[in-house]
């Protein structure tokens, strides 16, 4: 199963082996160099426009940027390499929200989901959003977590607390913490946990049940792994109450051993990594295994 996914992009490799074989430092590092230079990663740089724009430069184009942007993050690209290091400089001189004022990218947008993905991108890549994490802080709803359609809506979204969560973490890991971040997140982590990570607190039921199929890119949709593996990269102590959501995840598991590309959200980017569902994906494979790993070591 190893050598099956480093077999496989240099995305994969360098996370495989960072999180599964435990390598040195030193070949990690040499390893995820390669995804700006080969394969997806340099395929994705290098659909970026002179201008800065992922697709076209309009209200679609920042959204289509934005999943460029989060796909490279999670790709694990060297945020200090050359090639990144442009791509990053020509966002923050030409990505700007017409409809609010032309405000900077790394500014921020005004709905929580998407401020989640902006502050994930700006601290991975070195850009510090403050601005947007103060914002953050005082959206999170009394529930404890966050949700794109607040006000009016005062219940918690998973799939806006999710990406909040993810930002707030990469803010942390690049930044250093608060107690304000690290209050905001403990308290994100018990609404997850209180509904099993896939259930209706009220009722229990199963919110989604598309959420016990896994995909890859998850762009701005939740699901059972993408949440458990948040757990594991924000170093929370395995938890009973996630059980149910890792029973999910081996129940997912192929009798080859390897996990299947379940279904794939409409893609804006038109960048296909993996695009047959119902076949073995390395991304879903190395997380799961990576997420079962943490669990079991409880």
């Amino acid at each position: 199963m190893i050598r099956w996914l480093l077999d496989g992009d240099p995305a994969i490799r360098w996370q495989a082996m960072r999180d599964l074989t435990r390598d040195t430092e030193d070949a990690i590092s040499v390893e995820r160099s390669r995804v700006a230079a080969e394969g997806w990663g340099r395929a994705l740089l290098d659909r970026q426009s002179a201008g800065g724009w992922w697709g076209a430069a309009d209200e679609e184009g920042w959204m289509i940027s934005t999943d460029a942007l989060a796909l490279l993050r999670e790709m694990g690209v060297d945020p200090s390499s050359d090639d990144v290091r442009r791509a990053i400089e020509r966002v923050k001189q030409h990505l700007t929200f017409e409809s609010l004022g032309n405000r900077p990218y790394f500014d921020g947008e005004t709905e929580a989901c998407i401020n989640g993905a902006i502050l994930a991108i700006g601290s991975y890549f070195g850009e510090r959003c403050d601005a947007v994490v103060d914002r953050l802080l005082s959206e999170q709803l009394a529930d404890g977590g966050w949700n794109c359609e607040a006000p009016p809506s005062m219940r918690s979204s998973f799939n806006s607390t999710i990406r909040v969560l993810e930002g707030l973490l990469e803010f942390e890991h690049r930044w250093g913490a608060t107690d304000a971040i690290t209050s905001a997140r403990d308290k994100a982590h018990e609404y997850l946990l209180e509904r099993k990570m896939l259930r209706r607190r009220s009722t229990g039921d199963i919110i989604e049940r598309k959420w016990t199929r896994f995909t890859f890119p998850t762009t701005w949709h939740y699901d059972v792994l993408r949440g458990l593996d948040y757990l594991r990269s924000a170093g929370v102590e395995p938890d009973e109450r996630a059980a149910e959501a890792i029973g999910v995840v081996k129940a997912r598991r192929h009798q080859n051993g390897r996990w299947p590309m379940n279904h794939l959200h409409p893609d804006r980017l038109k960048f296909s990594l993996e695009p047959e569902t119902g076949r073995a994906s390395r991304w879903n494979t190395m997380r799961a295994m990576r997420v079962l790993n943490w669990y079991e070591q409880r």
